[in-house]
């Protein structure tokens, strides 16, 4: 663990705790901080548990890793000069004569100012920063990323031939012009490079390293953790292959709730855990994500698809117009491209061929789509309905599942995303309602971990503002809730 980690233990313990308030008794003998994973593999002989995740655009992670990082502009005065020979790191190119120089007018953008090459080739120049704050700088671009960068005299970036580059990060000033100075090693030099804030607010690296959360996701050298216990599969969208990480979302610099779901199903497991996850954003359970069987119903005057239908919506005076969709092609191929890793298990997972596999659980976490008043009055129902389809299509009739409920805006949500999340309760087993889902079934709440625009990286209120610890913490909350029902302490009625 390391020091900023111990540091901030108790900050990490309070936060666990108030996450465990929400989840059913006896949660708190759930361990309050997550070991660093071991770097031990899982054992080899029980079957594998595959958890299957599904869900929208949130399910798919949209929590964002870092600021982003972008093509670097705004210098100004900058000159290339050129010296003899090839790069020796005694020489003090700053006291040596150039064989040449050469304006730059052009520098950063798509068509850069082309250098002259000819031996050693040091850029001089000023660099804008437009915001105060953390960055990390990415000079050049494949062979021209073996360099040296200085910012304000101070080395913020290193990689030497056969090494992986070296980050020193910048702490600007807003407005603030710097003094930059950028080496190159080989002979490979251009104007190309990227920049990027990683201090900005609700962002995981800020929440884990500036605020000390989630100490397990951080080795001791500041470099995010790879378990090799837990495999990552995404079918559809979302779509890495590999020891579960960061960067498992939408892309390789956003995290869904896998991350933090698949530490805690790591933990518990002696076997090996694979996380499989279908998701695809934008997609309604009313329409999209329809379970085979499901019926028409009429709300308002207005008859609503069932299964298989491709007019969305129809009545005697507005028969409505056949799309180029189907009510339920998203559920179909969900399960079709879930059913293609599972069919060729050994292909698609040769370190566990031998073990085989056990469908150990499914999770859900959906809703923003079906915020319209017809389909969220049918939510309940249809929740139920593919609840019961998911179990029977996986031959996994008694699989525990677990359902996050939508969370926009916190406890100010109005309208009809308040029916879908009220529906999304009522389906748990605990209260009583579907008996057959006592003890198997679990809901948990997520308004509690809504985060406001000005802590987090976006506005955009539907991806909840892309904060990362509210990524987490969903999927801390899904992970505890899946280990209180594997454990069956969730009462029977």
């Amino acid at each position: 663990m390391t020091t900023i980690a111990r540091t901030h233990l108790y900050l990490v313990a309070v936060a666990m705790a108030f996450v465990f308030l929400h989840l059913p008794a006896m949660a708190q003998e759930i361990p309050l901080q997550l070991a660093d994973p071991s770097g031990k593999p899982a054992v080899s002989d029980p079957p594998v548990k595959v958890y299957i995740l599904s869900g929208q655009s949130n399910m798919v992670g949209i929590g964002q890793v870092n600021g982003g990082f972008s093509r670097w502009s705004d210098f100004s005065d900058l000159t290339v000069s050129v010296y003899q020979g090839t790069y020796s790191a005694t020489t003090d190119y700053d006291q040596s004569t150039p064989i040449k120089t050469k304006d730059l007018p052009e520098y950063g953008g798509v068509n850069p100012t082309p250098f002259p090459g000819g031996g050693v080739q040091v850029v001089r120049g000023w660099m804008n920063i437009k915001d105060a704050g953390l960055f990390r700088f990415k000079p050049g671009y494949q062979a021209s990323t073996f360099c040296i960068m200085e910012l304000d005299g101070v080395e913020v970036y290193r990689r030497e031939v056969g090494k992986d580059p070296f980050y020193n990060d910048f702490k600007t000033s807003a407005g603030k012009k710097y003094s930059f100075k950028l080496t190159f090693l080989t002979a490979a030099a251009d104007g190309l490079g990227w920049f990027g804030r990683i201090d900005v607010p609700g962002t995981l690296h800020t929440v884990v390293h500036n605020d000390g959360k989630f100490p397990h996701l951080v080795d001791d050298a500041g470099n995010w953790t790879v378990r090799n216990d837990v495999w990552y599969k995404g079918v559809v969208t979302a779509t890495a292959n590999k020891w579960l990480t960061v960067g498992c979302g939408s892309g390789s610099h956003t995290i869904g709730p896998e991350l933090q779901f698949g530490h805690i199903m790591g933990d518990y497991h002696d076997e090996p855990v694979i996380i499989l996850k279908a998701s695809q954003g934008n997609r309604s359970l009313g329409w999209d994500i329809l379970p085979p069987g499901s019926e028409r119903f009429t709300h308002e005057g207005r008859t609503y698809a069932g299964y298989n239908d491709s007019i969305p919506s129809w009545t005697e005076e507005d028969p409505g117009k056949e799309v180029d969709w189907y009510a339920g092609k998203q559920y179909d191929d969900f399960v079709r491209e879930t059913h293609a890793v599972l069919d060729n298990f050994s292909t698609h997972f040769p370190q566990y061929k031998d073990q085989g596999f056990e469908i150990a659980g499914f999770v859900w976490w959906q809703g923003h789509k079906d915020g319209n008043a017809a389909h969220a009055s049918r939510y309940e129902v249809n929740l139920v309905h593919y609840i019961r389809s998911i179990r029977a299509e996986f031959k996994a009739p008694e699989a525990p599942l677990v359902i996050a409920t939508i969370g926009f805006s916190g406890w100010e949500m109005a309208g009809p995303h308040v029916t879908v999340a009220n529906a999304q309760l009522a389906v748990s087993g605990e209260t009583g309602k579907y008996p057959e889902f006592s003890g198997n079934v679990l809901t948990v709440e997520t308004r509690d971990f809504w985060k406001d625009a000005a802590i987090s990286p976006r506005n955009q209120g539907f991806h909840y503002n892309q904060n990362a610890e509210t990524y987490m913490l969903v999927g801390d909350s899904l992970g505890n809730g899946m280990v209180q029902l594997l454990k069956g302490r969730i009462n029977r009625n």
